[in-house]
This record gives structure tokens, C-alpha cells and sequence, in this order.
């Protein structure tokens, strides 16, 4: 929390209520975040320091444990794991379960206590598996939480203030406003900072800003330009960074909920908009509802009419509703869904955090990603070096390798900078001998000259030193004054044109994705007095070392798999354009015309729809900019996932259907993401959406097969209910009838599906999901009507009660056997397109096949109100039997063929 002491004895330092822009504990809330830091940002560094009450030294003990008691500790406010009871109220939100549980509130009212236990029964355990579900992967999320930064190397006096302050370790969240501490190589920023000191320090923003450059970073003497966004302020770092190079010394001016960090957490609306998964299931399950809703009414309407029946019809009326209701659709979604999330965990390292997010894996469409990290590995790596002429010279890299090597031995720097690794690896791989010499002295590069020099020895040379600079061109160029070309021995004086030749040659490059730093040489008389950048003049310039990113060894390969599954991949970043269209490039991702912020910004919405539609790659993206982009194609019709890391990356993740981040993504991103991978690759991406369009494939096939069964079951009901002098099956059959197929089906949540239902992206669409069961509803209903036909002729001359039962059995054993024959031939799994089944479809269909024959024959026919068949009765329902199986399988290859360029799920 940004802090204002009251007035601290002798150290001048004004009241809280005086300090503008800094809140007072128990005061009206001050700025909005980052204001309280850019206050501050206008400010020198001793101003700063006076209006928190510090000084250079830092606090004393006794003032630093009184700010923390008052302003507590410097923590940024997580999300609480979520109880039991709110995971199992949270899954009754779903419409279709709620509309469960209507039934069988009616089934009780009308003392249909079987039927309302066994829906009760299906509801909770669907609840309970969904709720499961997310508590692992709440608790798996929980095991892989990192803070932003464990300790902080602090400055604190004693309290009497009169020793030296020492330096120690304390755990971060013991920091305060106005503590000093001490930042080294590999520092995770702790809180929001002023710098006091620096030595060539560089830090790390890509969580916050997505640029994965380093940044340099200086203190300032004059006050810094209020109008400079905060992230590009030199002498301010931020909490959620890391320091990349060199050392410094800073005041702490914000922690907490105060930090720039906390802010972008806090600013993006918390509420998701509807995902695919909510749209698929929403649909679906309104379409059920009115059919559900509309079907009991008609029912009783026409049995009054027409037979003169009363509210006597109203459980048979209930039974029909019941009938057409998938009631094992939150059981299946959720087994399939806490399967495949389970399968993931084990064999990927994915942790699906939210259960209906691996249905939306599977509908993915667009993917958009960062380009640091998972394109490309995060570090640099040599492309090519050129003498001034633009032609490829080894040499240049070798004394470019001599700057790297000396420098680090030299300069005390505890780690080399990745521009100098990646320049002595590259020597080295090239195999060369470096220069003989012996290092003399080195000036590490520093943010403000943007050179480094190592000062050498050359064998021979005596009475010699050879200065060896490296670093930013237009810098390099400025400090020299000749050029060797035309070859090694060759040196011109360097005039105005020829500068401006060698910069624009580095600009062009530059604009092809490579960051290209000069390399220049000049002899000096040995001397043993300390060298300064003041000796960086009159140099020759040698030519250029041009590094570009290290692209991730799966990338290109899992880029191709995404295409072939249908998905294409946006690039949003915040690093250059020509950076990102290089790394595309190289990739085989054609980056088109890459489009820029300034671009986005000159944009209503309807034109950024249609330039994200057509657009790769989006440069130099703000947060905003890239919540924009992926709204704008949701706003399209697709479904897009996001993959990002950063606080910066929040809005997009909201703005997404899903969200995802790798392991060692910022607290903050883990926490609101959908899906956490093991490593920020797209390989394990391609995983996580095979097993979701897996999911979603078997949660199709249960639907299409369940309602179109259950469509031509209503229907058949409705005509008997009006053609039959008594009911056409007795509620408990209809129950029985229903517990039966229901069960068979679950063997869904295990199938397999065929390998092209993994080529697409897979979303559920209601209206083609209708097309299909009232296709295959409609066929089902004319084998049911066959069947009637069969048992007038079966059962002819039986008098009204024996005639009952028997229109009872038989159609209770040829809805069974037909449903079994649905499950074999409509299904889509993988198996199937080969000809054969897997064990679980065909152990629940010979269960199914079973029950429906032997339960007429059983001791419990007469307690069903069924009784035992004649034996011409089988063999006329095995010709129906034949020309139904018939009739399926030549609708299902019309259907498949006229469905040959759209996704399994019947969109």
C-alpha cells in the first residue's frame, strides 16, 4: 500500500493529509491504482524519499513494524479455494438440472415416488462429479501457486539510528512503503520501486507489458516526464518484474493492493462472458425444456378429448415429459468432461481448472498466443555477422565473443547478459580460435551509453591496449571515427553519408526481426591508469553481430498440427513488428500484414472484426488491445482460446471462452485461467483440445442417440395414448424402460470417437442437434408404430386385460432391442467407422438386448404388469427389427454425406 507517514521527528517529511497522492490509513481513498505511483514518478528521488519518511539509508526497525501493523502486509489478495457446499450449489445453476428437479417436485406431487427418487438420485451424483472435479483441480492449482518473490534484500537502521544500516533477507510481504533494498541478477521486483542507484540494470516487464526485451533502467536527477507511461519511466520498476542484469538500489513506493501489479489484476471485469460450453448446453437444454414443458399439457388435452380420461392420465403425462428428457445429460457431460480432465492430469501435465473449459478446448476455432516463450524460447541467438558492408565476417563475431568474455570476467558481474551468451555460445559453436589477448579491464554496458568496452592485451603489441566496444549501433557509430571495408586491412574515415548508410542498413534489419548491435576497435598506449567511457572515442567500426529470438523446438511442428485441426493461431504481442513477422516466418505461420496498435486504435469495433478475422500477427498490444482483438473475433462466431502469462494478459483472458497459461505464469494469471499446462508449449495445447473435441464428441453421441430414441418413443406414446382404449405403457414401465437405457448409455463417457471428429472444432449447435433427432426420431416412431401392427396380430382374440399386458411386454422388449440397435449404428466412435465396437457400447448394449427379452419372462413381469409373448410375436419383430436396423443405416450414410464438410457435432 502506497504510504504517507504522519510527520516523522527531524526528517521534515509533511503529514499524510499534506502529501498529494498518497492515502492516509483510514482516509477517503486516494488515486486509482498507478496514480499513487505516477505521482511519485514526477517527483526527484530525494522528494520522493521525504514524502515517505525515508532516507537513503532506509527505516529503522521500530518504523518499519509500525507501518507494517498499520498498513499491513504486502500481499496481493488471491482467490480463496472454493468450499464444498458452494461447488455443489454452483452446479444446480445449470438449466437442464434445475428443470430435473422440476420433475420431480411434480413426480412426488402426484406420489410418482419412483420416478422423483431416481431424478433426485441422477442430480446429485451428477453434482457431486462435477464438484469433485473442480475441487482437484482447485487443490492441483493450489499445489503449483509461486509467489511473485520470496525474500528482498533490505536496508533497515537500528532503532536509535546510529550504526550502519545492515543488509538482510526478509520475506517480501514484511516490506513497506519508504524500506530501501537492494536489487541483483535473477530479482523478482518485490513491490513497486523508485530507483536510488543503478549499475547497468535491466528488467524484465513481459509479465506486465509483453515486451520481451529487457528494459533498461537508470535513476534520474530531474523529475521524470508525467507524461511518460509508467512502464517506460527509467527510474521505476515494478512489482511482477525481474531484473535481467546488473544491480541497484531503490526506495519501495507502493506494495500491496496499491502496486501496479495488483491494479491490472483488479481491472478487468471478474465476471466471464458465456463460453461456447455455456452457449452449446444452453441451447441444447432450452429446447428440451419447452418440448418438456408443452408435451404433459398436450397429453392430458387429448386423453380428455378423446377418451374421456382425467387427471388419472396426469403420471402417465409426467412418464412422457420424463421420457423425453435426457436424464443422464448432466451425468454424461460431467463424466466425460472429469475423464478427459483426469486423462490430461496424468498423461499431459494439463490441469483443467474448470470443467466445461475442456469442452471449450475442444470447440476452439482461433488461438491466440504471445509470441515470448512459447514461439520462441526467451532468449536470443545468433544470426549472422556482417562487416560494414553487409557481407557475412567471422571476424566481427569473434571480437564481438572477446567484448562478452572479458566483460564477464572483468566487470564482476555475477551472471553474463543473454546478448553476450548468446554471442559465446555462437563463437564457440563456430569453432575458431578467439584473438589471443589478455583482458586488461572491462566498463560493463550501462543503459545510458548502451555500449560496453573490454580493454585487451594483444601478443606482440607491446606497449599497446586494444579497446573492444560493443553494444547499440547508432551508439557505436556516434563514438567512432573510421570504417574498415573492402576487406580486413582496409580503413576509410567514417563521413556523414557513410553513417547514415550503416544506420539505415541496421534499421532495415531491424525491421526484418533481428536486434543487430555494432562491434568497433581502437588501439590505445598501454597505460595502468583505470579506463572510462571517455576512452570510447575515435574507434573503427568493424561491422554488426545481428541475434534473433531462439524459436521453440515444437512450435513449427505443433503450428501444422493446430492447421490440420482447424485452428488458426493469432500472435498478439507487444515486441515489434518486425521481431514477431520474422518469428511467424521462420515458423511457416504466413504473417500477412502484420497490423500494429496505432492501427487497432483509429478502429470501431465492426472494422476490427473483420481485420481480426483476417490478421496473424498484432504488434506492439497493449492489455487492451489484445481483450479488443479476442472479443472482436468471439464477436464472429468463433471460439477462441487465449494463452498468456502476464498480469498484462488478464483482459484476454476474460474476454476468451477459455483461458490458459503455463505453470509458471504470474499467481494472479493461474488463479483466473480455465486450463494450466505444464510448460508454455502449444504441443501440450493440441493435447488439451484433442481430449476436449474427445469429450465433446461422446457428449454428441449420447445426445443424438438418447433424443432421437426418445423422440420417436414420445411419439408413438402420444398416438397409442390415442388410438389404445388404455394407457400404452404403465409409468413404472416407462421408468423401468428409462433407468435401463439410461444406464446403457453411460458406457458414452468412455467411447472413443473416430479419429475426424478430431480434425474440427467441435461446439454443440441446437438447431442442427434438432435436424438430426427429428430425422432419426421420426424412423424410430415408424418401427414403433411396425411394432403395434406385429402385436395386433400377435395378441389377437386375448381379452382386454391379457391384451393389456401383453401391448405392455412387447413394446417394452422392441423399445429396448431398438434402442440397442441405435446405440450400435448412430454412434460416431472411432471404432465404428473400423467396424467393430469397444467393450463398454457393447457390454451395455447386450445388458440392454438382455433386459428387454428375459424381464417379460421373469418372475417380475407381473409386478411390471407384463406377461409372457408368443413365439410368432419374436419372429415378426425381427423382421421389424431387420428393416429398422435397415432403414438407420442408410439415413446415417445420407446424413454423413451431406454432412462431409462440417464437424461431428452436426454443426
Amino acid at each position: 500500500m502506497a504510504w504517507a507517514p504522519e510527520s516523522v521527528a527531524g526528517s521534515g517529511a509533511p503529514a499524510a493529509s499534506e502529501a498529494p497522492g498518497i492515502r492516509a490509513a483510514g482516509g477517503d481513498a486516494g488515486p486509482s491504482e498507478g496514480d499513487l505511483v505516477r505521482d511519485l514518478a514526477g517527483l526527484t528521488a530525494l522528494e520522493v524519499l521525504r514524502r515517505l519518511g525515508s532516507g537513503p539509508r532506509g527505516l529503522s526497525e521500530s518504523q518499519a513494524e509500525e507501518r507494517l501493523l498499520r498498513y499491513g502486509e504486502n500481499v496481493v489478495a488471491a482467490r480463496r479455494p472454493a468450499s464444498w457446499p458452494w461447488l455443489l450449489a454452483h452446479s444446480l445453476r445449470d438449466p437442464f438440472t434445475a428443470v430435473l428437479l422440476c420433475l420431480g417436485l411434480v413426480s412426488a406431487a402426484v406420489a410418482a415416488w419412483a420416478t422423483a427418487c431416481v431424478i433426485a438420485i441422477l442430480v446429485g451424483v451428477s453434482c457431486v462429479l462435477r464438484a469433485g472435479g473442480e475441487h482437484r483441480a482447485d487443490r492441483s492449482t493450489a499445489a503449483l501457486r509461486e509467489l511473485v518473490a520470496t525474500t528482498a534484500t533490505v536496508q533497515r537502521r537500528a532503532a536509535d539510528g546510529t550504526s550502519a544500516p545492515p543488509s538482510r533477507e526478509i520475506p517480501v510481504d514484511q516490506l513497506v512503503p519508504g524500506d530501501v533494498i537492494r536489487l541483483g541478477p535473477g530479482d523478482m521486483v518485490p513491490a513497486d520501486l523508485r530507483l536510488l542507484r543503478a549499475s547497468g540494470l535491466t528488467v524484465h516487464q513481459s509479465a506486465l507489458t509483453g515486451e520481451s526485451a529487457p528494459v533498461a533502467k537508470h535513476p534520474v536527477d530531474l523529475p521524470g516526464d508525467p507524461g511518460t507511461a509508467l512502464f517506460e519511466q527509467p527510474h521505476l520498476c515494478f512489482q511482477g518484474s525481474s531484473v535481467a542484469s546488473g544491480s541497484g538500489t531503490a526506495v519501495v513506493v507502493a506494495t500491496g493492493a496499491d502496486t501496479r501489479f495488483a491494479g491490472t489484476w483488479r481491472g478487468p471485469v471478474r465476471r466471464r462472458r458465456d463460453t461456447a460450453f455455456d452457449r452449446s448446453v444452453n441451447g441444447v437444454s432450452w429446447t428440451l425444456i419447452r418440448f418438456m414443458l408443452l408435451t404433459p399439457p398436450l397429453v392430458l388435452m387429448a386423453n380428455a378429448a378423446l377418451r374421456g380420461r382425467g387427471l388419472e392420465t396426469l403420471p402417465f403425462a409426467v412418464a412422457v415429459a420424463v421420457a423425453l428428457t435426457p436424464e443422464m445429460l448432466p451425468v454424461i457431460v460431467t463424466t466425460a468432461l472429469a475423464r478427459g480432465a483426469a486423462v490430461l492430469a496424468r498423461g499431459s501435465d494439463v490441469i483443467v481448472r474448470r470443467l466445461p473449459a475442456l469442452h471449450d478446448l475442444g470447440a476452439i476455432d482461433v488461438l491466440c498466443t504471445d509470441k515470448t516463450g512459447t514461439l520462441t524460447q526467451d532468449r536470443p541467438v545468433l544470426d549472422c555477422s556482417l562487416d560494414a558492408d553487409g557481407r557475412p565476417d567471422p571476424e566481427v563475431l569473434r571480437w564481438a565473443a572477446v567484448n562478452s568474455l572479458w566483460t564477464l570476467h572483468l566487470a564482476d558481474l555475477p551472471a553474463p547478459d543473454a546478448l553476450d551468451e548468446a554471442i559465446l555460445d555462437a563463437a564457440e559453436a563456430d569453432g575458431d580460435e578467439l584473438p589471443l589477448c589478455d583482458g586488461v579491464a572491462a566498463l560493463p554496458f550501462d543503459p545510458i551509453r548502451r555500449t560496453s568496452c573490454a580493454v585487451v592485451h594483444r601478443p606482440g603489441r607491446t606497449g599497446l591496449h586494444t579497446l573492444v566496444v560493443k553494444g547499440a549501433v547508432e551508439d557505436v557509430l556516434d563514438r567512432c571515427a573510421r570504417v574498415r571495408t573492402g576487406g580486413r586491412d582496409t580503413e576509410v574515415d567514417l563521413d556523414d553519408d557513410t553513417r547514415e548508410r550503416l544506420r539505415r542498413r541496421a534499421e532495415d534489419r531491424a525491421e526484418d526481426g533481428l536486434r543487430l548491435l555494432g562491434v568497433a576497435l581502437a588501439e590505445r598506449p598501454a597505460r595502468l591508469g583505470a579506463y572510462t567511457p571517455a576512452d570510447e572515442r575515435g574507434l573503427t567500426f568493424l561491422g554488426f553481430v545481428a541475434l534473433r529470438d531462439e524459436l521453440a523446438p515444437t512450435a513449427a511442428d505443433a503450428l501444422a498440427v493446430l492447421a490440420r485441426r482447424g485452428v488458426a493461431v493469432k500472435v498478439l504481442t507487444g515486441d515489434h513488428p518486425g521481431t514477431a513477422a520474422r518469428v511467424c516466418r521462420d515458423l511457416g505461420l504466413d504473417p500477412g500484414t502484420v497490423v500494429t496498435a496505432a492501427r487497432i486504435d483509429g478502429l470501431g469495433q465492426a472494422d476490427l472484426a473483420e481485420l481480426a478475422e483476417t490478421g496473424t500477427v498484432f504488434a506492439r498490444c497493449t492489455p487492451e488491445h489484445k481483450a479488443r482483438i479476442v472479443g472482436a473475433l468471439r464477436a464472429r462466431g468463433h471460439t477462441t482460446g487465449f494463452l498468456g502469462d502476464g498480469v498484462n494478459d488478464l483482459p484476454a483472458l476474460h474476454a476468451s471462452d477459455v483461458g490458459i497459461c503455463p505453470r509458471d505464469a504470474v499467481d494472479v494469471t493461474r488463479e483466473t485461467a480455465d486450463v494450466v499446462l505444464a510448460a508454455k508449449d502449444l504441443t501440450a495445447i493440441d493435447h488439451a483440445i484433442v481430449a476436449g473435441r474427445r469429450s465433446s464428441g461422446n457428449i454428441a453421441s449420447y445426445l443424438r442417440i438418447a433424443l432421437s430414441s426418445n423422440l420417436g418413443n414420445v411419439i408413438s406414446m402420444l398416438a397409442a395414448g390415442l388410438l389404445l382404449p388404455f394407457l400404452p405403457m404403465l409409468p413404472v414401465q416407462v421408468l423401468v424402460q428409462n433407468l435401463c437405457f439410461d444406464a446403457a448409455q453411460l458406457a458414452f463417457a468412455f467411447d472413443r470417437p473416430r479419429p475426424a471428429a478430431l480434425h474440427r472444432p467441435s461446439e454443440l449447435r441446437p438447431r442442427n442437434l434438432l435436424r438430426f433427432i427429428t430425422r432419426f426420431g421420426l424412423i424410430n416412431a415408424t418401427a414403433d408404430l411396425a411394432t403395434f401392427a406385429v402385436l395386433a396380430l400377435a395378441v389377437r382374440g386375448s381379452d382386454l386385460t391379457s391384451g393389456q399386458a401383453a401391448f405392455h411386454s412387447g413394446w417394452f422388449t422392441e423399445n429396448l432391442l431398438t434402442q440397442a440397435l441405435v446405440m450400435l449404428i448412430l454412434r460416431t466412435g472411432r471404432r465404428a467407422a473400423e467396424g467393430r465396437t469397444p467393450g463398454p457400447i457393447r457390454l451395455a448394449t447386450t445388458a440392454l438386448a438382455a433386459i428387454g427379452l428375459l424381464l417379460p419372462l421373469s418372475p417380475l413381469a407381473p409386478a411390471l404388469g407384463m406377461t409372457a409373448l408368443p413365439p410368432v410375436y419374436y419372429l415378426l419383430l425381427t423382421v421389424v427389427l431387420a428393416l429398422y436396423g435397415v432403414g438407420l443405416t442408410v439415413a446415417k450414410a445420407r446424413y454423413e454425406r451431406q454432412h462431409a464438410e462440417q464437424p461431428e457435432d452436426g454443426r
